[in-house]
């Protein structure tokens, strides 16, 4: 588990190669394909992954993320000219009309400001033209992933080409639901930089956020799995009427 994203250059530019299996995205492909999406916002792009997916099957993509580092990562990889990359938030976005917004992995659960979050809601709702959906997963906090948050079971040693060895693991750092801090370490074997990376989730029960989003103008279709963590996730379906 890393921090989607990180705002050290040199950690932005190890979130791929020590997160290669995206697997996760797979859900969402097809969600973009089932509403027939020909426009996507991606909010917390992070390093584009998604959205450059997306832009491969001749998506329009606008991907916004507040991390520069990730962006410049995003900006550096082939067929970046296809996205339209913004450095910010939901709360600064340019007029858009989308069939899609998207927050993957663990976006939702870093927005974890109520008040960032109310407004977040707010700006997709804006973007989003009428009928079009917002997607998102969080955590379902009665499985209480926190507590496989640790050195002993996230420690590893990964050999990145023109990098070189890298250790890396995760370290719970505080539990006050429902937030949870935890701290990402890298150590680089080259120099002996040790960097770090703290990030606090906020860990919101499902009524909570089907209230949140009926509150801010949505109707919600649909909470499904997450089809590579069966039981462990929200994944919610919510429309622009």
């Amino acid at each position: 588990m890393t921090d989607k994203r990180p705002g050290h250059p040199r950690l932005a530019a190890l979130y791929d190669p020590l997160d290669p299996d995206r697997s996760d995205l797979d859900a969402y492909v097809r969600m973009a394909e089932e509403f027939r999406a020909h426009r996507v916002l991606d909010i917390g792009c992070g390093t584009g992954v998604f959205a450059l997916l997306l832009a491969d099957r001749g998506i329009e993509v606008v991907g916004i993320d507040p991390a520069e580092a990730s962006l410049d990562v995003a900006r550096a990889k082939p067929g970046s000219m296809r996205v339209r990359w913004i450095c910010g938030d939901a709360t600064a976005l340019p007029p858009l009309q989308v069939d899609l917004a998207t927050m993957t992995a663990n976006v939702a659960q870093e927005i974890a400001d109520p008040s960032l979050w109310r407004k977040t809601l707010q700006g997709a709702y804006e973007a989003l033209r009428p009928g079009g959906h917002l997607v998102f997963e969080t955590r379902d906090p009665a499985r209480r992933a926190w507590e496989e948050w640790h050195r002993e079971s996230s420690y590893r040693v990964t050999r990145i080409p023109g990098v070189g060895a890298v250790e890396s693991w995760v370290q719970l750092i505080e539990v006050s639901l429902p937030l949870v801090t935890f701290r990402g370490t890298c150590v680089f074997a080259a120099d002996g930089q040790v960097l770090t990376s703290d990030s606090t989730l906020r860990f919101r029960e499902r009524q909570e956020i089907e209230q949140d989003l009926i509150a801010h103008g949505f109707a919600v279709e649909d909470v499904r799995d997450a089809p590579d963590r069966p039981g462990r996730e929200f994944v919610f379906v919510a429309r622009r009427p």
